[in-house]
């Protein structure tokens, strides 16, 4: 996401390398080069016009600070206006109302409105152990409301049947009526895809929101869409009340521009963002996180609550206790290891979260996650006996081991080296020597001192 727009930032920084101080002249050159990067990344012209003048504002005349180079004087202004721009403070989920609280949902065909509804189950119950209702109102999509069925099913979430024979707002009533009998936290209400010129359908999804008088209104829209997705945002906020944004396929090569500019637009905030097809992904929006991401310094924050998230903590704790025991670190914990990382949303969510990793290449990251994969197919392929002992794998077993997975003895033996060198970091770490684990992880993670 927005990797272009990072690259061509990093690159600007770069030029102003050497320069004592931040003249009219140098700010132009670098301003002209940041234009390009917002215009090639979909924002707005009106928000790159405005972001673009106040960066000016603050850079001209600055003096470099004592520990500051020209460049990173540059970066600070312009992470603080990314910030602003994106909304200055992540905006949470609103439950301020007499349960049930009522989220309408809106957007257009195929933004992700349906896996969207599931993915807020997750959201909602991290706030507490919320009972949550779904139904949906799309009676025009053929088997609209048996995905969403099957999506509240994944999602453990309870369901309200509906007909494509009944009218939306019907369907509406008849939930928020169930869901006050049955004592229901929450009401998600999935709505038809429309666009924004279609009144009968801007009307009905009006006559919705007077029925309902949900709690929050929120726009779902993809990220992939590009500038017709601020167009389609500002249309939706002039005929329903909306009170946040859902940006989906963040994750994806898109240019990402609506990130930085529908809240502009709008003047609603961002408030989650869907980084993945899994009912998993999806994160709540933070300005400034996501302004250290497109400036190349990591969002270190979001991934420990990423890992605090999908760590199993019986599984670590297990692992911890065997190292403390002086029974060592085996193929199972190393294949464990791997299944947490994925868990995560795997090699590309990490490196897109770590400080300098922005230097690594989308096909660099393809590779890591194949090899990955094959790894786990090469312990799969192992018996209990040989990933507990793996001082048992001789010529024979590796060969057997090599046609079971579909590999060369080579990439066995590759593996079983790279397993050595992690058994003796978790010793290291065991012994209570993380400085000498650190010096050993140097170089091989991008970014890394």
């Amino acid at each position: 996401m927005l990797e272009t727009l990072s690259q061509r930032l990093g690159a600007v920084v770069k030029n102003l390398r050497g320069q004592g101080r931040l003249t009219e002249a140098n700010v132009q050159d670098a301003l002209r080069e940041v234009r390009v990067a917002l215009l090639e990344a979909d924002v707005a012209l009106p928000v790159v016009r405005d972001f673009i003048a106040r960066v000016r504002e603050r850079a001209l005349g600055q003096d470099v600070l004592q520990s500051l180079t020209p460049g990173q004087m540059l970066i600070g202004i312009v992470h603080k206006e990314l910030t602003a721009l994106m909304g200055e403070q992540a905006a949470p989920l609103s439950f301020a109302a007499q349960p049930p609280v009522v989220y309408l949902m809106a957007g257009l065909q195929g933004a992700g409105k349906t896996t969207t509804c599931g993915k807020l189950v997750r959201v909602i119950r991290e706030r507490g152990k919320k009972k949550v209702l779904m139904v949906s109102c799309d009676v025009y999509r053929p088997a609209a409301i048996e995905q969403l069925k099957t999506v509240a099913a994944q999602a453990e979430a309870d369901f309200f049947p509906s007909d494509p024979t009944q009218r939306p707002a019907a369907i509406a009533l008849a939930a928020l009526d169930h869901a006050r009998r049955h004592h229901y936290d929450v009401l998600l209400v999935d709505t038809a895809g429309r666009l924004h010129v279609d009144e009968a359908m801007m009307q009905e999804i009006q006559e919705l929101h007077r029925a309902l008088d949900p709690v929050e209104t929120l726009f779902v829209v993809d990220a992939m869409q590009g500038q017709d997705a601020v167009n389609t945002a500002r249309a939706f906020n002039e005929a329903l009340p909306l009170t946040g944004v859902v940006l989906t396929k963040l994750d994806g090569d898109a240019r990402g521009g609506a990130a930085l500019s529908v809240r502009q637009i709008t003047g609603r905030p961002i408030k989650l963002v869907g980084v993945g097809e899994k009912l998993s992904g999806i994160e709540v929006f933070h300005p400034e996180r996501m302004a250290s991401r497109i400036l190349g310094m990591g969002d270190v924050l979001s991934l420990i609550e990423e890992a605090q998230k999908g760590v199993d903590q019986a599984e670590a704790l297990k692992v911890a206790k065997k190292l403390k025991a002086g029974k060592g670190f085996d193929l199972e914990d190393f294949k464990a290891q791997i299944q947490q990382m994925k868990k995560m949303g795997g090699l590309s969510t990490l490196m897109d979260k770590l400080p300098g990793a922005g230097a690594v290449q989308a096909g660099d990251l393809a590779a890591g996650e194949k090899q990955m994969r094959r790894v786990e197919g090469i312990i799969n392929a192992m018996t209990p006996e040989e990933r507990r002992h793996p001082a048992l794998l001789k010529a024979s077993r590796k060969r057997r081991i090599a046609a079971g997975s579909g590999v060369t003895v080579q990439e066995v033996n590759r593996l079983l080296a790279q397993f050595e060198q992690a058994q003796k970091m978790m010793k290291t770490l065991a012994k209570g020597g993380m400085g000498k684990m650190m010096g050993r992880l140097k170089g091989i993670l991008p970014g890394m001192p």
